[in-house]
């Protein structure tokens, strides 16, 4: 007993010792200096007053709490395991709960707000539907708390974080946007991530497409519902959304189509893919002015899951939110408030289990065999499903276009 504790003490001894506790008062002044001679030149640059200046900061200290921050001195953190419904299951960024209060407030918000979404339908030709669908995922209507102050959250990660360069020009945003008046007082609030009132406008983006929708000459997207409703309208139109065109459909692939066709860069008329025998679910057939027109093949989950005919304002949607899951959600959820419609024909299978490590694994692997994985980000996007897709065609296996556990040690092969 007494050589084993012996042996763990001198086990212990060479081990370095951890690193001493950072002071935080001192990278609290660091901070200051930085607020002062960094920021306050940029900003005077975009004509922000120097009491706008003091007055955004006032009280501001660093918030030790938030993601992703690296503080003057310290080593680069590792980055932490992270689990996300793109690459776990699809079917969870679909729960009942997200999806039935989406729709029946949302109902309830197109009563409410019926003269606003039918001016900004017509000013941008952005459905009322689909308005209402971003803002319920965005906020939940305005219902859930945007607690956070956009100055300490942006001052402190365009100091020390991970990306600070991006957070330091979102904060002179920020200030560009409090010295033009939009929020009064300290009414700034925003996500952990610096994302602005109930569309959760990130601040270069409200500067671009923040709009005023109730004619006080404000564009005041924490408080004014008119606004946020033009607001989201005004960036969609902004971003291409093509009027008289719906998102898309949910179809069926018959397993003569193969789902390495995926993808927005393989666009069919969408005549062509009902030649091939894609069809609705519903059984209806496409309508007239959308056979002719550009489809595009979409399977968020391969063949493990429901599968659709997107139209390019799918890709519009996606401007807002990277995330195929995402642009899916607003595009169901706005159908199901306006059309009343149910879930989805398809269910969603049962895949996941995976880190974002072990799909970026996989995507690794698949480049060093030429596949053009859209690079090794850990995300399963189009192009990384349909190079599963392509690779398990060319090794003989049944294309299913989405990762599993299984595929890690066949890939490394």
């Amino acid at each position: 007993m007494f050589f084993r504790t012996l042996f763990f003490l001198m086990a212990l001894a060479l081990l370095p010792a951890p690193a001493p506790a950072q002071d935080r008062a001192a990278v609290e002044r660091q901070f200051r200096t930085w607020l002062e001679q960094t920021v306050w030149p940029r900003a005077r640059s975009k004509r922000v007053a120097r009491s706008t200046f003091e007055s955004a900061f006032a009280g501001v200290t660093l918030n030790w709490d938030l993601p992703d921050l690296v503080p003057p001195g310290a080593p680069a953190k590792t980055p932490k395991r992270q689990r996300q419904a793109e690459f776990s299951s699809p079917g969870k960024y679909f729960n009942r709960g997200s999806i039935d209060g989406a729709t029946s407030v949302g109902r309830q918000m197109a009563k409410r707000h019926a003269a606003t979404l039918a001016r900004v339908e017509r000013a941008t030709g952005v459905p009322g539907r689909i308005i209402l669908a971003i803002w319920g995922r965005e906020s939940g209507y305005g219902r859930v708390a945007i607690s956070h102050d956009v100055f300490e959250v942006l001052g402190t990660k365009g100091f020390m974080s991970t990306r600070a360069p991006y957070f330091t020009d979102e904060l002179i945003a920020a200030l560009r946007i409090a010295q033009a008046g939009h929020a009064p007082g300290r009414t700034m609030k925003s996500s952990w991530a610096g994302a602005l009132g109930q569309p959760q406008f990130m601040p270069s983006n409200f500067l671009k497409y923040a709009a005023d929708g109730d004619g006080d000459g404000r564009a005041d997207i924490w408080a004014s519902e008119a606004d946020t409703i033009a607001s989201i309208g005004n960036y969609l139109a902004r971003h291409g959304w093509k009027g008289g065109r719906d998102w898309g459909f949910e179809v069926t692939v018959p397993a003569s189509v193969s789902c390495t066709l995926e993808g927005p860069d393989q666009g069919k008329p969408i005549r062509t893919w009902e030649a091939m025998g894609i069809t609705r679910v519903s059984g209806r057939p496409f309508p007239a002015q959308e056979r002719k027109a550009k489809g595009f093949l979409l399977m968020p989950a391969g063949r493990h899951g429901p599968a659709f005919v997107v139209t390019p304002n799918f890709y519009v949607l996606k401007e807002y939110n990277k995330s195929d899951l995402y642009a899916l959600f607003v595009g169901h959820v706005g159908d199901r408030i306006q059309y009343g419609v149910g879930d989805f024909t398809t269910g969603w299978g049962k895949v996941g289990g995976l880190d974002r490590s072990d799909v970026a694994a996989m995507q690794r692997a698949l480049e060093r065999q030429g596949h053009d994985v859209g690079g090794a980000d850990g995300l399963p996007g189009f192009k990384t499903r349909r190079s599963i897709g392509r690779w398990q065609e060319a090794t003989g296996r049944p294309a299913t276009c989405f990762p599993k556990v299984s595929m890690k040690a066949a890939l490394s092969r």
